[in-house]
């Protein structure tokens, strides 16, 4: 018996510069293009392929400009600034749960360069303490209420799992959810986002916050991430949600060894054959204090700018960072020097 074969997928190999050679493709329809492609595909061994051997409906994926999303161009990088209104975050718990501090937050992080900020009411890290819907509401509807009604705030993303917090925060003026579970935890967000008309961003996860980091394992987990989020994508697009609606975030760090983390970085490009925005989720997460000695979150930052510069000459649309403005300037130098 024979068992049917996997489907193939292309990861383009990102390069930047104003002169291409002829063929050259533009990678999700920004300023970076690539004229080769790594094939893979489940029990065969890579192969490289230049873009006249790529399916046309996968390089149409690959290749299609993205969509705006909140009113933002995403032909290039954009920062998504994180606040925290929780008092047990692994990074900054506590710091921002007063509703000025978390405000005044919020505007520092916006005249730094977050053209969006995600307000996030429960911590997810490994290991964290589940709270109620309820609970999380108080503490996020408020802030998003009063930040949405400030002249020119930047688009607000509301981070839960939790259907009745997405809704809450949709009321009180975001625009935007980000659900770390994939639609996993609550069966009814999928619902919720495509009845609100609202963006969603679709992010991979293994287990709880209680129990992601036990041991966790994949087949191959660069192919097992995709799959999952190419189902999460047909979900939704088959309940009337654009595709252009849709952010795809492999979920650094959530169920991951060091190793599945670096593998998902070497290989972020192959997440634009969804058809989405990409966004990487890396600010000072605790593998980049394994890989670069740094066992305090907040000595982190050089690691993580670096990460996601990497991400970045891999075409990934958003970077979600707690320190804006460092990543701000270096975004910049980087563009400068890359054209």
């Amino acid at each position: 018996m024979t068992t049917a074969a996997t489907p193939a997928r292309y990861r383009p190999l990102a390069q930047w510069g104003a002169t291409r050679p002829e063929g050259a493709v533009p990678l999700a329809g920004g300023a970076l293009w690539f004229t080769h492609a790594e094939r893979l595909q489940r029990g065969v061994a890579p192969v490289m392929q230049d873009v006249t051997q790529i399916p046309d409906a996968a390089l149409s994926a690959l290749s299609a400009p993205r969509a705006e999303l909140c009113g933002l161009d995403l032909s290039q990088p954009r920062l998504m600034g994180i606040l925290n209104v929780t008092p047990d975050s692994f990074s900054d718990g506590g710091q921002h749960d007063a509703p000025e501090r978390a405000l005044g937050h919020a505007r520092t992080m916006q005249d730094q360069g977050a053209t969006l900020i995600d307000i996030g009411g429960e911590s997810t890290r490994p290991g964290a303490t589940f709270i109620e819907e309820q609970d999380e509401i108080v503490r996020t509807r408020p802030v998003i209420a009063a930040l949405s009604a400030t002249a020119g705030a930047a688009p607000i993303s509301i981070d839960t799992r939790k259907a009745p917090v997405a809704r809450a925060a949709l009321e009180a003026g975001a625009a935007m959810v980000n659900d770390i579970s994939g639609l996993q935890f609550d069966r009814d967000m999928a619902k919720l986002v495509a009845s609100s008309g609202a963006p969603v961003c679709v992010m991979h996860s293994k287990g709880t916050p209680q129990t992601m980091q036990r041991n966790p394992r994949y087949d191959d987990v660069l192919l097992d991430v995709y799959d999952f989020l190419e189902e999460q994508v047909t979900t939704l697009t088959a309940l009337g949600v654009p595709r252009d609606r849709i952010v795809v975030d492999p979920g650094i760090g959530f169920g991951k060894t060091q190793i599945h983390n670096v593998a998902l970085l070497k290989g972020l490009s192959l997440f634009h054959g969804l058809g989405c925005a990409v966004l990487l989720g890396v600010s000072r997460k605790r593998f980049i204090g394994e890989i670069g000695l740094a066992p305090d979150a907040a000595d982190r930052v050089p690691g993580s700018i670096a990460l996601g510069l990497a991400g970045v000459a891999q075409g990934v649309q958003i970077l979600r960072v707690h320190d804006v403005g460092e990543t701000a300037q270096a975004l910049r130098l980087w563009q400068a020097v890359h054209g």
